[in-house]
Formats: structure tokens, sequence, C-alpha cells
């Protein structure tokens, strides 16, 4: 099996990086200073003051690495286009592409049994370039419970037992490809799961990082000052509400309260969320994925979300006002 990882941020890069270690053919694309690092000198794996090198076939240019049979997509949702439009190269008949990125992603709707919405969702989406590219029948969603970050290029530093959940947007992890997906994984030391849906797996932890992601890169807090403020807290379970509600019409419920998430993000520690990282490395911020593409579903079902429209309005403004989220268009 040719596995090949299209980014080789925290996430990508400790997928490919344990893979790669345990034996498995791995290449990976990239681009910059990261595409230089790993050339020169491996992809660094940091947990726990233990480092591992591991050496990896990587490249700026797909068409040189050629057909794999899957590819592990990793990047954020503001560079998903131009990765679906360059992807062609590293695909033969039977690819199977794994969906590891934040947020909403482009094929949510494909198989989502609790509505039947026939359209893409726009806000990560807008043209439809995006599904035209990659056919969804190709997909195995993957959603990352990890605590990771990249502090130099060819870097990875992540927290003990990062967590993996598999599973196909029609429902189920049973079928070969997620088999031979989950194991790998597992032979290469990583908790990985399969679930029954991956929609859900999804919505959950989209339902604490919806708001916990936006208010950390607006204030420059971390984790543990966030949930630490009670009115700051009342605010993000207004939206998880909305959230709620959101995803039981899309046939998605949830059983856990907005408290029960915040003392799960406490039993993490201190820790900068991804787009503070983002924000702070003046890099574009993912909220399209993250909170855009919740207003749409809801509109989508009819309904109204006052609060997560001020998270979007305020998060936007934001980020505008120091260039990392487009600007409106005339």
């Amino acid at each position: 099996m040719k596995y090949c990882v299209y980014g080789l941020g925290a996430v990508g890069g400790l997928l490919g990086g344990r893979l790669a270690a345990a034996g498995f053919q791995v290449s990976a694309v990239a681009l910059g200073e990261t595409l230089h690092a790993v050339q020169s000198n491996g992809l660094k794996l940091i947990c726990d003051g233990k480092e591992d090198t591991v050496a990896i076939n990587v490249s700026d240019d797909p068409a040189a690495l050629g057909p794999q049979d899957v590819v592990i997509i990793s990047v954020k949702n503001t560079a998903i286009g131009a990765v679906a439009a360059n992807l062609a190269p590293l695909l033969h008949p039977g690819t199977t592409i794994i969906s590891a990125m934040n947020g909403v992603p482009w094929w949510f709707y494909h198989g989502l049994e609790g509505v039947k919405i026939d359209k893409p969702i726009e806000s990560v989406d807008p043209d439809g370039s995006i599904t035209r590219h990659i056919d969804p029948s190709r997909v195995v969603g993957c959603v990352a419970n990890l605590s990771a970050s990249t502090p130099a290029p060819g870097v990875v530093q992540h927290k003990p037992n990062p967590k993996f959940t598999l599973g196909e947007p029609t429902g189920g992890s049973t079928s070969e490809r997620c088999a031979v997906v989950l194991d790998a994984m597992r032979k290469a030391g990583l908790d990985a799961h399969g679930a029954d849906s991956i929609q859900r797996e999804i919505w959950f932890k989209l339902w604490g990082n919806m708001t916990l992601n936006p208010i950390s890169a607006m204030t420059g807090a971390t984790s543990d000052n966030v949930v630490a403020d009670p009115l700051v807290r009342g605010f993000m379970a207004r939206c998880m509400e909305e959230a709620r509600r959101v995803g039981s019409k899309i046939g998605i419920e949830l059983d856990a309260t907005p408290e029960s998430r915040f003392d799960a993000t406490r039993k993490l520690g201190k820790f900068k969320t991804s787009m503070l990282q983002d924000a702070e490395a003046q890099k574009p911020l993912e909220l399209d994925a993250l909170v855009a593409a919740v207003r749409e579903i809801a509109t989508d079902v009819g309904i109204e979300t006052p609060n997560i429209d001020a998270l979007f309005g305020l998060a936007r403004l934001y980020a505008r006002r120091h260039s990392l989220y487009p600007e409106a268009k005339d």
C-alpha cells in the first residue's frame, strides 16, 4: 500500500511520521520551508521530550510522486480548493482519500441520512469545484483529537495518545478501505477507532471548536483562560445550544452538555488552539469551515442562530482587520 500525506502540518506530519516509522511506504506533498526542512533533515516528531526523525519522500509536485492507494488530506480548509485542483496525479481508480481536516468538510451532506440536500456547502466549496475534483464516494472521513503544534518547519510536537476516528460518509466503518487504514494506524501505534456516523463525530468536535477557536484567536487567550470566564462560557453555551438544534434537524443528536465540553477542555490543560496559532503566525483563519458552514446548514434547514451569527461577525471583522480573511466582494 502506498500512502501519501498532502500537507505536513501538525496532524498530517504526525500521521505521516508514525506510518513511515512503522515501515509503511509513505510520501508527502509539502511546500516552502516545510518541504526544504523535511528534504534536508527528515520529519521530526517530539512527544514528552523524546524525538524521532523519519525520512519521507516529499515533493511540492504531486506528479513526481505518482498514483497512491491512500491519500491523506490534512491541510487548512483555506487551502483545500488549490489542493483539490492539483490532486489528480495522485489518484488511480481505486484511491481512497482520507479527509482529516478541521470543521465541516465539503462532502458533509454526502450520505447524511438525516437530511437530503443536494448542493455543495458553499461556505467551504463556493463554486462546487472541490466536489468536481474529489468525488465524495472516494472519501473516508477522519476526526483527529489531539494536542499538537509545529514549532518549526518539519517538526511536530504533540502530547501523548492522539486519537483518530474514521468512518464512511454513508455510515459505518466496516468497509474494506476503512479496515485497511484503521489497521495501518494501529500498527503505527495510533489510537484509531471506527465510527457509526463520521458526521456525528465531526459535529461533536466542531461543537466545541466552533466557539473556542475563534474566541481564542480574537482575544489571544489560551484554552484555560477562555473557559475560566463565566460570561464567555455563557456565550459559548448559547452558541452550542444553537448548533445542537441544527444538528438535531439533520439527524445528529448530541447527548453531552456545554459544561461537559468545558470540563473536557479543562482536562487538556493550557494550550493554544489551532486558530490562535494561525492568528499569531499571520495565516488565514478557518472561519468558513468552523463557523460559516454551521450558519449555512442552519439556513438550509430553517433554524435561526443569532448567537452563532454574532460570533461569526465578530471573528470575521477581527480577521479582516488583520488581513486573515478575504474582504467582501463588491
